[in-house]
C-alpha cells in the first residue's frame, strides 16, 4: 500500500510540474505576443509570424489549397463549381447557412457560410473544405470620405500532402462535372427571343430571355408511342456521346425537322424536349435578319446545352440560293450583302461555324415538307425527321386521360372509329374536351363535332366529284 500510494504521490508532481511549465510557457508567449505588438513594427512581425508559419509546415503533413473566388478580373471556375457542389455536402449538424433565390429563378439555394467547415470524401480519401472570408479596404473614388469596402472570398481544401496528384486530376475534375450537372438540373429553364436594336451594340444583349414555364412533358404529347420513344432514345443517346462526336470529327450537335400541319403538336414537342434535356431555347426569327453577319453574331452568342428553333422555315423567309442567277445579277454588291442566304444558314448548320457551340439541337418546323430546299433535308443538316400526323385513337386516349383523368368510356369506341374516319389534330379534339364541365360532356362535345367534321367531309367529297363530272362533260 505505501508503494501505491508513493507512486501516485509521483505522478501527481509530475502532473504538477507540467502544468507548471505550460501555464509558464503560455505566459512567455503571451508576454511575447504582447511586446512585439508593442515594439515591433506591423511588417516585423508579419515577418516572424511568417517565418514560424513555414517552420511549422516543414514538419506537417497536410498540403492547403486556396481557390480563390476571382481569377484576375474574370470569375474562377473551380471556386464556382466547388460552391455548387459543396451545397449538396452540407451535413445536417451544420448550423449556419446561406440562402438566397435569385429574382428571375425557381429554385432555393444553400450554401456555405464563412469560417464553416465541410468534410467530403472521394475516393476512400476525406478532404476538408474552409470558406475564407475577410474585407478589404479601398480608396473610394466617388466619396474619399467613405472608405471603399470589399468582401475577399476563397476555399481552403486540406489534405494529406500524398493525396495531391490525385486531387488536382481526379478530385477536382470530378468537382466541375457534378457542378454542371447540378446546375443543369436546378437551373430555370429561358426562351431567349433576340433584339435587333441591340446588334450594333452589346452583342452580349443580343439574346433577351424569358423564363420557360411550359408543362409539356412526354407523358402529356398526344403522339404514337413508337415515335415518342424513339425520340426519347435519341436524346439520350446524344447527349451521351461528347467523345464520340469528336472521335469521329462531327459538330456535337443535332438537327431535327418536325413537319406536318397546324395544331399537331409541334411547339409542345419542343417544349417537352427542352423540359427533359433542361436546355434553354432560342427562337429564331428569319425574318428579321437582315444579313449572313447578323446570323452569325446570334448564332454565336447562343450557349451550349441549347435548342435552336426556326418555325415555319418553309414561309419564314425567301432564301436567295446560290444557284439562282436570275435577279442577282444585276443586284449591286451591297444588296448581296444584305441578304440572309441559303448557303449561309447551312454554314452554320454544317459549315465551319457549326463547331462553335457545343451540345445544341436545332430544330426546323415546317407545314410542307415538299416546299423546302433539298440542300436542308440531307442527313448531317436534319438527322431526324418527324411526321407530326392527326390525331390517333391512342392520342386521343391519352388526351382524355390528361384532360378527363378517365382511362376507358363507353363513348371510346365510336369515338376512336370517327377518329379514324376523319383527320382532325390533337389541338382540336382538346379544345373539344375542355368545354364539358364533366366528363359525359365533354365527349359528347367531341363526338358532336367528329360528326360534324365528317359531313363536312363528305359535302367535299361530293361537291368535287360534281366538279369531275362537270370537266368530263366539258371535254
Amino acid at each position: 500500500m505505501a508503494s501505491n500510494s508513493s507512486t501516485a504521490d509521483a505522478n501527481l508532481a509530475n502532473a504538477k510540474a507540467l502544468l507548471t511549465a505550460a501555464a509558464s510557457f503560455a505566459a512567455t508567449v503571451v508576454l511575447a505576443r504582447s511586446v512585439a505588438n508593442d515594439l515591433l513594427p506591423p511588417q516585423l512581425r508579419s515577418y516572424f509570424y511568417n517565418a514560424f508559419l513555414n517552420i511549422f509546415d516543414r514538419f506537417s503533413s497536410q498540403l492547403t489549397m486556396v481557390i480563390d473566388e476571382r481569377d484576375g478580373l474574370g470569375p474562377n471556375q473551380i471556386y464556382d463549381a466547388a460552391d455548387t457542389y459543396l451545397a449538396t455536402r452540407i451535413s445536417p449538424s451544420t448550423h449556419r447557412l446561406k440562402v438566397s433565390k435569385p429574382e428571375k429563378e425557381d429554385s432555393i439555394t444553400t450554401t456555405m457560410e464563412s469560417n464553416q467547415e465541410i468534410t467530403d470524401t472521394f475516393n476512400g480519401v476525406q478532404f476538408h473544405w474552409v470558406l475564407v472570408c475577410s474585407q478589404i479596404e479601398g480608396q473610394n473614388f466617388h466619396n474619399a470620405r467613405l472608405p471603399f469596402r470589399s468582401t475577399v472570398r476563397s476555399f481552403e481544401l486540406c489534405f494529406h500532402k500524398k493525396h495531391r496528384d490525385m486531387v488536382l486530376k481526379s478530385y477536382l475534375p470530378h468537382i466541375l462535372h457534378q457542378a454542371k450537372e447540378i446546375k443543369q438540373q436546378t437551373k430555370t429553364l429561358k426562351i431567349f427571343t433576340f433584339d435587333y436594336r441591340q446588334m450594333f451594340g452589346n452583342i452580349s444583349n443580343l439574346w433577351v430571355p424569358t423564363n420557360l414555364d411550359h408543362p409539356s412533358t412526354f407523358e402529356k404529347l398526344a403522339m404514337d408511342s413508337e415515335i415518342k420513344n424513339f425520340i426519347l432514345s435519341d436524346l439520350e443517346r446524344f447527349v451521351k456521346r461528347k467523345e464520340y462526336y469528336r472521335k469521329v470529327g462531327k459538330a456535337w450537335k443535332r438537327g431535327y425537322l418536325l413537319y406536318g400541319p397546324p395544331g399537331t403538336g409541334k411547339s409542345s414537342l419542343i417544349a417537352a424536349m427542352a423540359n427533359y434535356l433542361k436546355f434553354d431555347v432560342y427562337d429564331l426569327e428569319l425574318t428579321e435578319i437582315q444579313c449572313n453577319s447578323d446570323l452569325r453574331k446570334l448564332l454565336i452568342e447562343m450557349s451550349n446545352r441549347s435548342i435552336l428553333v426556326v418555325e415555319d422555315i418553309d414561309c419564314s423567309i425567301e432564301f436567295q440560293d446560290r444557284e439562282s442567277r436570275t435577279e442577282e445579277d444585276g443586284a449591286s454588291s451591297t444588296r448581296r450583302r444584305a441578304q440572309v442566304t441559303l448557303s449561309g444558314l447551312l454554314n452554320f448548320i454544317d459549315g465551319l461555324w457549326s463547331s462553335c457551340g457545343d451540345e445544341r439541337i436545332i430544330i426546323f418546323t415546317t407545314n410542307r415538307k415538299e416546299k423546302l430546299d433539298p440542300a436542308l433535308l440531307r442527313p448531317g443538316r436534319m438527322d431526324v425527321h418527324v411526321h407530326m400526323s392527326y390525331c390517333s385513337p391512342c392520342g386521343f386516349r391519352l388526351l382524355a386521360s390528361n384532360y378527363l383523368g378517365i382511362e376507358n368510356h363507353e363513348m371510346f369506341s365510336e369515338i376512336e372509329e370517327r377518329i379514324l374516319s376523319t383527320k382532325v389534330t390533337p389541338a382540336a379534339v382538346a379544345e373539344q374536351l375542355l368545354k364539358g364541365e364533366d366528363s359525359d360532356k365533354a365527349l359528347r362535345h367531341l363526338m358532336e363535332f367528329l360528326e360534324a367534321k365528317e359531313r363536312e367531309k363528305e359535302e367535299a367529297e361530293a361537291e368535287d366529284g360534281e366538279k369531275e363530272k362537270k370537266a368530263e362533260n366539258i371535254k
